[in-house]
């Protein structure tokens, strides 16, 4: 059994006003390491550094709106009927994946229209950048002792500070582990697969982060203002990464289906 000390959430302070916390220190680092990746690989896209540029700083704008919003109506619907100004108050914590996930789509679904680039294509080339992104997060989460896991009595159990004292699963690290390192490689390996055509990289991404992530929860403790959802055994987590799955694979049916209308279009053209 671990016992966590208290980490500091300041990762530092610059003149005894402005705090660089650990949290949003992994987000910026998250966003830098998939810019240095994005420019290895923009001769893929045909895009310049300057259009890559101002698609970051969208697709930024586009997660932290998401994640937060998305935070407050699905975790803290209550709260922010209540007193609505809390939706701004992002210093106190609270951000959703799959808040981000929505604002991170529209944003890029609005860059592509506005810069007359296919939507499909700058999906594929964005996707596979998020996993180290999302690695650092739960890093993140860790570090504040957060997101805790279920009670156990494995012999790498933890103990968080602000919990209840129990020994737990420390589930941001299995998570850390399954949805960025794991997410990595497989997309990665999607990537070099020659025969997938344009979009089927955020079908695969929806399929392997809803299956990683729906399995890695039945070691995470649920959410205490909302417990269970399904079944009395699901969390909100779990229910959001099933449909993020079964949302996958029919668009990944799709996909599939209009690239081989396509092959065969372009094959009966030929041989006429």
């Amino acid at each position: 059994m671990i016992v966590l000390p208290v980490f500091n959430p300041d990762l530092f302070v610059i003149a005894g006003v402005i705090r660089i916390k650990w949290y949003g220190f992994m987000y910026l680092l998250g966003f830098l390491i998939a810019w240095v990746i994005a420019t290895h690989r923009l001769k893929d896209t045909g895009i310049t550094k300057e259009i890559l540029l101002d698609y970051f700083s969208a697709f930024a704008f586009g997660i932290i709106i998401g994640g937060r919003f998305g935070y407050m109506l699905i975790y803290n619907y209550e709260v922010l009927m209540a007193a609505p100004l809390t939706l701004f108050k992002i210093w106190n914590g609270g951000m959703s994946f799959h808040g981000a996930l929505v604002g991170g789509v529209i944003a890029t679904i609005v860059f592509s229209l506005k810069h007359a680039i296919n939507v499909h294509r700058l999906i594929d080339f964005t996707v596979p950048l998020l996993p180290p992104g999302i690695m650092l997060g739960r890093f993140g989460n860790f570090i504040n002792g957060e997101l805790w896991g279920r009670v156990t009595n494995v012999s790498w159990a933890m103990i968080f500070p602000y919990s209840d004292g129990l020994p737990r699963h420390p589930s941001q690290l299995y998570e850390m582990f399954g949805e960025g390192v794991l997410l990595y490689f497989l997309m990665d390996w999607h990537r070099k697969r020659n025969r997938f055509g344009s979009g089927m990289m955020g079908c695969w991404f929806l399929i392997h982060y809803g299956w990683i992530r729906f399995t890695l929860e039945f070691f995470r403790e649920p959410d205490v203002q909302i417990g269970y959802v399904c079944f009395d055994f699901l969390s909100m987590g779990q229910c959001l990464c099933f449909i993020m799955l079964v949302s996958g694979l029919i668009w990944l049916i799709k996909r599939d289906r209009h690239l081989n209308r396509a092959v065969l279009h372009s094959v009966n053209l030929q041989q006429h």
